[in-house]
């Protein structure tokens, strides 16, 4: 169940809410499925299959946002519309001008959608009320805009904001490069990139391959910086950090299981148990990584 990707919000240190209260409110937004003319549908379902809208564990929450989507490719409205505009015009003797042809559109996609395939796709998030982060499992923003506006619609008002360090990671990763070395816990591995900040934005890119550090500082008196950068934490966990400082692909080390035995737990306690280990080593990692970045920049009062 570990998250591949995440984009990291700061909780408010001063939100309280039992896991009673939120789930309450979540049901608020439940996900129902979207009736025959919706295009997308969303709401909160439950994380674990159990029932329960928020799971809940140590201090740390698991929710999940369910998004419905209708399969209506815009090839196929467009082609009956057409198909639909000829019929027309043969019935009323001159061509459908532009807005009866909008007009059209609109009447060929509501006769369309409910014959249209739907997929579902769901988004997980971690609340930890310990360490006050507000993680969602997101490699797009879109996703994470989705979650952030449902939680806006049940949390007024809603206890988070963006994560901001004093070194900015693009910054701090291109010093890591030119020194060969990343602080503390951390380690560089082989993925890089690098992007200029003139107008060409050109880019260059060391998929699985160890930059020469040659070239890297060439690269980098030339005006790049680094905007993308394979690491590992503690020998533990590896990803990738972008300049936004969103982590990406995720992947916990054999050193994390080596020597457990999960073939006596049922589901539910192997889904704690994995809960309980991702929610412990993401939390440390985290605040490792803000402190390789200057450690957080306050904003304003929480």
């Amino acid at each position: 169940m570990w998250f591949k990707n995440l984009k990291v919000f700061r909780l408010s240190p001063t939100w309280q809410l039992s896991v009673q209260d939120l789930e309450a409110k979540l049901e608020k937004q439940l996900f129902q499925p979207g009736n025959r003319s919706d295009m997308q549908n969303m709401g909160w379902v439950s994380p674990c299959n159990n029932g329960a809208l928020v799971h809940a564990l140590n201090g740390q929450y698991l929710l999940a946002l369910r998004v419905e989507k209708k399969l209506l490719p815009a090839t196929v409205i467009n082609q009956f519309t057409k198909a639909k505009a000829l019929e027309i015009e043969e019935q009323q003797g001159y061509r459908p001008g532009r807005k009866q042809l909008k007009e059209i559109k609109e009447q060929v996609t509501e006769e369309l959608l409910p014959k249209a395939f739907s997929i579902f796709r769901d988004t997980q998030v971690w609340i930890d009320t310990k360490n006050h982060w507000l993680i969602i499992d997101a490699a797009a923003a879109a996703k994470s805009d989705e979650v952030i506006g449902m939680l806006a619609k049940v949390l007024d008002p809603l206890p988070v904001q963006s994560l901001f360090t004093e070194q900015s990671p693009s910054a701090a990763m291109t010093e890591w490069l030119l020194q060969d070395e990343a602080p503390g816990n951390f380690s560089i591995d082989q993925d890089v990139e690098l992007r200029s900040s003139a107008e060409n934005r050109a880019t260059v890119r060391y998929v699985r391959q160890t930059p020469e550090k040659e070239d890297v500082t060439k690269h980098i008196e030339a005006g790049k910086q680094c905007t993308r950068l394979a690491l590992t934490w503690a020998d533990r966990v590896s990803f990738i950090l972008n300049e936004s400082l969103d982590i990406k692909r995720i992947a916990p080390l054999d050193i994390l299981t080596e020597g457990s035995d999960f073939s006596n737990m049922d589901d539910t306690e192997r889904f704690d148990a994995d809960m309980t280990l991702m929610c412990a080593e993401l939390a440390n990692l985290l605040d490792d990584l803000v402190g390789a970045l200057g450690g957080e920049k306050k904003t304003g009062p929480q």
